[in-house]
């Protein structure tokens, strides 16, 4: 997970890490580039487990979102985002008890990561 500064009249949002899909880019393509920028892990690859639009009618963007192994062999930098980009990410690691206590305090208001995380919990992903 990351932190991510969006606005500083609203402080830091506690999100999954994320990217827009550039070019001719596929999604798991994306995913791979974003966790190595954001949270610093060079993932081989990513398993795809839920695709969804957030508002449909009202948005078209659609969100694929994916789950990955990894391990410290694979840490190949401190992440952070790219200067580039204006990131200001902070890298978080939560036990997943914590993670999903944080939804009930809303403390974590992202869709994607509260999707994310009750996938996880719905099909026993950390057992």
């Amino acid at each position: 997970m990351r932190a991510e500064e969006n606005d500083k009249s609203e402080g830091m949002s506690i999100e999954v890490c994320a990217g827009a899909i550039d070019n001719n880019d596929k999604p798991l393509e994306t995913i791979i580039r974003e966790t190595e920028e954001e949270v610093g892990y060079k993932i081989k690859t990513a398993r795809q487990v839920l695709t969804a639009y957030t508002s449909p009618g009202a948005l078209t963007e659609k969100m694929y979102l994916f789950v990955a192994e990894y391990d410290v062999s694979m840490k190949v930098n401190e992440g952070g985002g790219l200067e580039s980009e204006n990131e200001d990410i902070e890298i978080l690691e939560l036990p997943f008890s914590k993670a999903l206590e944080m939804i009930k305090n809303e403390e974590i208001i992202d869709a994607k990561t509260i999707m994310l995380l009750q996938y996880a919990q719905i099909n026993t992903v950390l057992e």
